[in-house]
């Protein structure tokens, strides 16, 4: 039978005859898995150069959003009282975005939880297909291992799992550790490419351990790129192999280029690379932090990419598409792909420091990647950063 809402796409001001035709050659080859179609689909999204042109409505598709510390922190001590992690494999809770209509992701390819471990706790050696990070939101405690590396976890961390690599967590300390986890799992997902494995013993010789700190020894001079000394670095294709960016080296950073004059988009801003290609640190997500100095506002901008932030420092609001999403120290948020906005610092005595987790890598690899900016006279500009 013949649905009602013009399945072949066709023009409704054809004969009543030809459409009703239309439809019988639809159901006659529906058992045959395939399907009429007479115009182009509907778009997605207006032309990338007419910014004139207003977004139109679609069902699934990322929407603003924001998690309040506030709100969700003490969430994660009840989680992790009733779930020992004894007993479970996580002590976590996943963000959905309201666009998604409670699908476990943010954006169309990430998808980010937070995590606790309580002292004592450790989590099994384990790997898998998706590229994994640690945000760390605790002042200290907590570690990672991958391919033998201890990463110890202190506020402002950032820890990779790249793909393919073994990694295990946990928890040493006398106070309980806090961090974000954010992978590329949506995507992963569609392409029907996940798997996990927890069999670490017999995936080969492990007992050649590198320690702990080997990151920042392999790789931690900039500009330089040592020849011997190369470490396990899991089975992954084109991702990082330097593990851990120290956050009192990413805040050095910034602080070091914060009186240089950048784009007014992007206020004082830095890019993790992968070391050995100057690429992002994953082929399928790019990781950056920005510095907004007291009472500092950033141009308007957009780009194809949606972007994951997290506050780790001060407090002020972004403005996506006339929404206001007010920030302070630890909160997460989200803009979406396609979406005009700005960031602004409310403090006039303190500066605002947000980590951004985006699919630029991704839409880059495929030939999608575009952003544009509003100039200080209105105009629209492309942007190549």
């Amino acid at each position: 039978m013949a649905t009602q809402i013009r399945p072949t796409l066709a023009d409704p001001e054809l004969p009543a005859g030809v459409l009703a035709e239309m439809e019988r050659l639809n159901d006659e080859a529906a058992p045959l898995n395939i399907w009429l179609r007479t115009q182009a689909n509907a778009t997605m999204h207006p032309p990338w150069h007419r910014p004139d042109l207003p977004e139109p409505p679609r069902p699934g598709r990322a929407l603003p959003c924001l998690w309040r510390w506030a709100d969700y922190e003490p969430y994660l001590h009840r989680i992790a009282a009733i779930a020992p992690l004894e007993f479970t494999e996580r002590q976590q809770f996943l963000l959905t975005n309201p666009g998604f209509g409670g699908a476990l992701k943010v954006t169309n390819s990430i998808r980010v939880a937070v995590s606790i471990y309580k002292p004592g706790d450790f989590a099994e050696t384990h790997r898998h297909t998706p590229n994994a990070s640690r945000t760390i939101l605790s002042d200290e405690g907590g570690y990672t291992t991958v391919e033998g590396e201890r990463c110890a976890a202190c506020r402002g961390d950032l820890i990779l799992t790249p793909n393919g690599t073994w990694h295990g967590h946990g928890n040493d300390s006398d106070a309980p550790v806090i961090w974000i986890d954010v992978l590329d799992w949506p995507l992963l997902e569609f392409l029907d490419a996940i798997w996990i494995d927890h069999d670490w013993n017999a995936s080969g010789d492990n007992s050649a351990l590198p320690g702990e700190g080997l990151s920042r020894r392999l790789y931690g001079h900039g500009g330089i790129m040592p020849r011997s000394g190369r470490a396990p670095r899991g089975d992954g294709v084109g991702n990082s192999p330097m593990f851990h960016y120290r956050g009192a080296d990413i805040r050095a950073a910034l602080d070091d280029v914060r009186d240089l004059d950048g784009p007014e988009w992007d206020a004082v801003s830095i890019d993790f690379t992968n070391p050995q290609t100057g690429a992002a640190p994953f082929t399928t997500l790019g990781y950056s932090a920005m510095l907004l100095r007291p009472g500092e506002v950033t141009a308007e901008s957009r780009s194809t990419a949606g972007t994951f932030f997290t506050v780790i420092a001060g407090e002020g609001h972004t403005e996506i598409e006339g929404r206001r999403l007010s920030w302070q120290e630890n909160d997460l948020f989200v803009v979406p792909n396609h979406a005009w906005h700005r960031h602004v610092n409310a403090r006039a005595d303190g500066d605002a420091v947000l980590y951004a987790v985006s699919d630029r890598p991704l839409l880059e690899n495929i030939g999608h990647y575009r952003r544009q900016a509003r100039d200080a006279q209105g105009r629209v500009v492309s942007v190549e950063a």
